[in-house]
């Protein structure tokens, strides 16, 4: 699923499909009830029932809460909380017919310790958090298992365009002394949705090096 940056959807795509893969991408903005609605029956149709979910679409919009726009925090709520449930309606809808399913929830640490700068983004993290609990509390009886995994600093375009100074500063707070791998979060969350993963639900997983600690 893609909002607006077709060009980047098609290239992973492409790179999915060379690997062997069966890649479709969708264009939805998770913040629109309707068009949601629309992309869910339409990955139902081409691909089948969806028995796996990952709520991953989240934006920042960061600033000190005294100069923060109501703008920048509608828009940070509304894409990373509200989507998330948006999103999670239909497709949990379909799993408890079919009585199984795994829904991933994308928080942050900044959702469990918090972070100066980003009232909003913290604000919805938490919400998503204890989204998290209640859902995995409804939905459990369907044999639906619902968890959140919360990433600590990971390598990204963001973390690459850090200064050296603020990179060191930063990393004397991670006990482990490293930046995280995309790959070790993907892995983590390839187990929760695994048939390895049977009991195991409602949970906060943090993968951040020992920095929420």
């Amino acid at each position: 699923n893609y909002a607006s940056n077709e060009e980047q959807a098609k290239s992973l795509q492409e790179e999915l499909q060379q690997q062997g893969l069966l890649s479709k991408i969708f264009k939805a903005n998770v913040t629109d009830a309707e068009q949601v609605s629309g992309m869910v029956a339409a990955v139902e149709s081409e691909l089948g029932p969806i028995d796996v979910l990952v709520n991953n679409a989240g934006i920042l919009r960061d600033s000190h809460i005294a100069m923060m726009s109501e703008k920048s925090w509608d828009e940070v709520l509304d894409t990373n909380l509200k989507g998330a449930f948006l999103v999670s309606r239909p497709v949990a809808k379909s799993m408890m017919k079919r009585r199984k399913g795994h829904i991933i929830n994308m928080v942050s640490i900044s959702g469990l310790i918090g972070t100066p700068g980003q009232a909003n983004y913290a604000a919805s993290k938490g919400g998503l958090i204890a989204m998290t609990r209640s859902m995995a509390k409804e939905l459990g009886r369907y044999g639906i298992q619902v968890n959140a995994v919360a990433p600590g600093f990971i390598e990204t375009e963001m973390i690459q365009n850090m200064n050296p100074k603020q990179l060191d500063e930063m990393l004397k707070q991670i006990p482990l002394a490293r930046i995280g791998r995309s790959e070790e979060v993907a892995n983590l969350i390839n187990y929760l949705v695994s048939g390895e993963n049977t009991y195991i639900t409602g949970q906060t997983i943090s993968i951040d090096g020992g920095l929420s600690v």
